[in-house]
Parts: structure tokens; C-alpha cells; sequence
């Protein structure tokens, strides 16, 4: 018998409710074996795993760093009048930290002091007030001068000095770990983040096979079409969260640390973590249009519903994306920007390519 457009989806359907969800279940056991195959290869490649994913938090520690000590030496000005001034010229600062990767730290110290350690031979770059020749006794606090009288410290006679180290070894760019187990639990999660990835279209195929098991038969040639799609949408958001994402909300993150007056001392368990819900987050959330159009073709929604409730839309977007996302700004608005100019994409898709009528 012929079947109007406005029939109910299972009316002709051979599987009952409980077949239904025999096949959900079905799905999702095969979904979660490929996963746990996919983990088990991620433990083979866990280590690199971890080297890469480090890299955006340290470049951005790195910059941080940087642009902090930049600024300390823009800012630095003789303690008196004519006093000796930096050793460097800023044009050799940042040819040593850009051109170089190196990495320095402003330090004073008293000139005269540091010719005894390093002898007479030793070259000054500027000279310093001597301080008064005196024999310290660190014990007692006496002096030649006279006992119980302490030697005065000359805080005017300090020279700037900077301390060089190549910025791969500076202490501060370092990502640290808190117990010894905590390694092991960085290890695991890496060949989770990786299982997550590998498995991504088989995943995605064995949810569209349950959608396609609910679904008249000329409505399930849209499933094969749309299969293909979806998984490049899915790596398409990790890798827009991987290679783009990160660094703007680094560096965000690290700038707000600043305003604070905090020096950031990252964890590398709480950036993986980090890394592990935003690509994830991304992938499913670029699905948008893709839902949209299959939700079109099967005649649950219209377009005339998608143009009249763009702005409905919009908001459940920001609220899908925050909760998607970590709890700040910069990843949401990554997020929920490119929803809606997908949003807005989809409907146009919808529109350009009509769902034609159904025949009796």
C-alpha cells in the first residue's frame, strides 16, 4: 500500500520497540569493542602522543615568558641618576630570544663582589662604586670598623645582570607531574585520546547504522551518503580544536594569569584533560549541519521551521557550547561562532537542494 509523506516513521517498520533496542544495544557493544581496539593501538603510540600534546602548552608558556621578560628590560631603569645601565641593547635581546631561543632572566648583582669570585681577570662590562673595604664576620656581625657595627649594604651599587639559558631548559616552560603515578595516568589518557580518534568513524558509522535500522528504505540511502560526511566534519573540529583552538585559549588563559600577578605552574594531567574534551567537543558539535539536513530529508523539520528559529537556535548553540567546552570564554566563542555560521550553512544547504515530494 502506498505511504503519504505525513505517516509515522515505524508504521510499516518490521521491528518492534524492543527490536529497537536490541540494535541499540548491538551498536553500541560494537562501537565500544572498536574503541577498546583502537586504546589498545594508542598504547603503542602513547609516548609521541604525549611530546605532541605538550607542545602547545609550552610554546605558549614559552611566549609568556618572553614577552614577561621583554618588558622587565623595557622597563628597567638605573637605581640613580647616571648609573650603569643594561649590558645588552634591546635589538641584541631580541635577536637572542627570537633568532636564537634563548631565554634570560634580569638579575643584579654588585660588581666588585663578582670580580672577587671570578678574579681580576675577569672582564666587567660596567664599572661599580666600590663598597667600603670591609671584612664582614657573618657570625657575629662585626666588622673592622668596629664590634657589634654590621657592613652596610649598598643597594645603589647594584649592576644588571642577565642570566642566559636556551628557553627548551628554562625551569619556568617545564610541565610538571605531582606523584609518581600521575605519569602513568598521563600515559593512559594519551591512549585514550588516541583510541577516540582512530575509532571516530567507526563510532560514527554504528550510530547512523541504529538511526538507519528506524528508517523507511529509500530514507536510508541518505545514512550512506551522509556516513562519509560526518566523519570528515568529526576530524575536521578536532583538528580545527588541535591546531587552532589551543593557542588563542593559552595564551588567554596565561594573560589572565598575568593580570592576576600569578605565575602559572601547569600540571601536564590537567592540560590533557583539557585537550581531551575541547577536540571531542569540537567534532561532535561540527555535526550540526549534517543533523540539520537528515533532519530535513526525513520530514521531521522543515525549512520554513530553521529560518523562524534562527534565534532559538543561536542560544541552544551557546548553551550546547558551553557545556561542551571548558569554563572560559575563548573556547566557547571558537565554538559556538562557527556553529552558527553552520547553523546558517545548513539552512542554505536545506533551501538550495529541496526535499522533492514523495510519490504514491
Amino acid at each position: 500500500m502506498a505511504r503519504f509523506q505525513d505517516e509515522d516513521l515505524f508504521q510499516t517498520s518490521t521491528m518492534t520497540f524492543g527490536e529497537h533496542l536490541e540494535e541499540l544495544r548491538v551498536c553500541l557493544i560494537r562501537a565500544t569493542v572498536g574503541l577498546l581496539v583502537a586504546v589498545l593501538l594508542g598504547f603503542l603510540v602513547a609516548q609521541p602522543v604525549v611530546h605532541l600534546i605538550e607542545q602547545p602548552l609550552r610554546r605558549a608558556l614559552g611566549n609568556y615568558y618572553t614577552e614577561r621578560s621583554i618588558e622587565t628590560f623595557d622597563a628597567w631603569q638605573p637605581r640613580v641618576a647616571g648609573g650603569p645601565s643594561l649590558p645588552y641593547s634591546r635589538e641584541e635581546i631580541l635577536d637572542a630570544v627570537e633568532g636564537h631561543g634563548m631565554s634570560f632572566e634580569l638579575r643584579e648583582v654588585h660588581a666588585d663582589r663578582l670580580a672577587r669570585v671570578l678574579g681580576d681577570s675577569a672582564p666587567m662590562a660596567t664599572p661599580a662604586t666600590p663598597l667600603p673595604k670591609t671584612t664582614v664576620d657573618d657570625t657575629h656581625g662585626t666588622n673592622d670598623a668596629g664590634v657589634g657595627q654590621a657592613s652596610p649594604f649598598d643597594i645603589d651599587a647594584l649592576v644588571p645582570l642577565l642570566l642566559w639559558q636556551p628557553l627548551s631548559k628554562d625551569a619556568r616552560v617545564s610541565i610538571t607531574t605531582l606523584s609518581a603515578q600521575e605519569a602513568f595516568g598521563i600515559y593512559v589518557k594519551a591512549a585514550l585520546l588516541v583510541g577516540v580518534v582512530l575509532s571516530s568513524p567507526w563510532i560514527i558509522y554504528q550510530l547512523w547504522t541504529f538511526v538507519a535500522a528506524g528508517l523507511y528504505p529509500h530514507e536510508k540511502r541518505w545514512v550512506r551518503i551522509f556516513l562519509p560526511i560526518s566523519v570528515g566534519l568529526f576530524l575536521a573540529g578536532v583538528s580545527l580544536a588541535f591546531f587552532f583552538v589551543f593557542d588563542f585559549v593559552l595564551d588567554y588563559l596565561l594573560q589572565f594569569n598575568e593580570w592576576l600577578g600569578l605565575d602559572p605552574d601547569p600540571r601536564i594531567s590537567e592540560w590533557l584533560g583539557f585537550v581531551l574534551i575541547l577536540p571531542i567537543g569540537f567534532g561532535l558539535g561540527f555535526q550540526l549541519p549534517l543533523v540539520m539536513l537528515f533532519l530535513e530529508r526525513i520530514g521531521i523539520v522543515d525549512v520554513a521551521t530553521y529560518a523562524s528559529q534562527w534565534r532559538v537556535a543561536v542560544i541552544v548553540i551557546f548553551v550546547v557550547s558551553a557545556v561542551l567546552t571548558p569554563a572560559d570564554p575563548y573556547s566557547l566563542l571558537f565554538l559556538a561562532i562557527p556553529l552558527c555560521f553552520l547553523y546558517f550553512g545548513g539552512l542554505g544547504i536545506c533551501r538550495w537542494f529541496p526535499r522533492s515530494l514523495e510519490k504514491r
